[in-house]
């Protein structure tokens, strides 16, 4: 009978990776606050808001810390210790990602986005949101299946899966969307490179929450 090791523990690593994965949620809260701020022109904190995104990260890097500090032994865990630690860089590259994506909209003065594609910005935007948020939920889903080992619960964890990598695909047409659109503008070659840089760099943030997927997909399936 395979025992559910994790079960013993008090607090158990994927509970504080949990912890992590709200403070990328938070992050990509406030990233699309930014990119509204920036693109509408209709507020002055998006230095504030660029801010508080560093301020989420450096807690985030504490967190991950604490896991890497206080992670028991293999033996200990019911996955490889390097399948967890790569859920757990892949995680975080959301952060340096969104960390990224608002440095290189700063880079521009606004507004960087040509007026014919801010609808599909923040579309693409909401559509990276969207699977971050549910990492949230994953990870609070495995952890019950990682103490109980049930079908059942790895049922609803890849479901959860499947959902994040749909929206993964989804995130990526809006993507390509706006690529194909900026051609066809009559922009400058400067705003057309920072255009499709950026969609691309919003884009990478949706990559790495389906690349935590997949890594957790490989772990319940063991």
């Amino acid at each position: 009978m395979r025992i559910p090791l994790l079960s013993k523990l008090a607090i158990t690593p994927f509970e504080i990776l949990g912890d992590h994965a709200e403070k990328v949620k938070e992050c990509a809260w406030i990233f699309q606050q930014a990119m509204e701020c920036h693109v509408t022109l209709k507020c002055e904190s998006f230095d504030e808001l660029q801010n508080e995104v560093v301020k989420l990260e450096i807690e985030a890097d504490a967190i991950k810390h604490q896991i890497r500090k206080h992670m028991p032994s293999s033996f200990l865990l019911p996955v490889d210790k390097y399948q967890f630690y790569y859920y757990l860089k892949e995680q975080d590259l959301i952060l340096d990602a969104v960390i990224d994506a608002l440095a290189w909209v700063d880079y521009m003065d606004r507004p960087a986005i040509p007026l014919d594609l801010e609808k599909d910005f923040f579309l693409l935007v909401d559509a990276i949101i969207d699977p971050v948020e549910e990492l949230t939920r994953m990870v609070k889903e495995a952890e019950k299946y990682f103490r109980l080992f049930s079908d059942k619960q790895r049922e609803v964890v890849q479901e959860i899966i499947r959902t994040i990598r749909q929206q993964e695909y989804q995130a990526n047409k809006v993507e390509e969307k706006i690529k194909q659109q900026v051609f066809r503008l009559k922009n400058d070659p400067l705003t057309v490179y920072h255009t499709v840089r950026l969609a691309e760099k919003i884009g990478v943030i949706a990559d790495h929450a389906e690349n935590a997927c997949d890594m957790m997909r490989a772990m319940i399936i063991r």
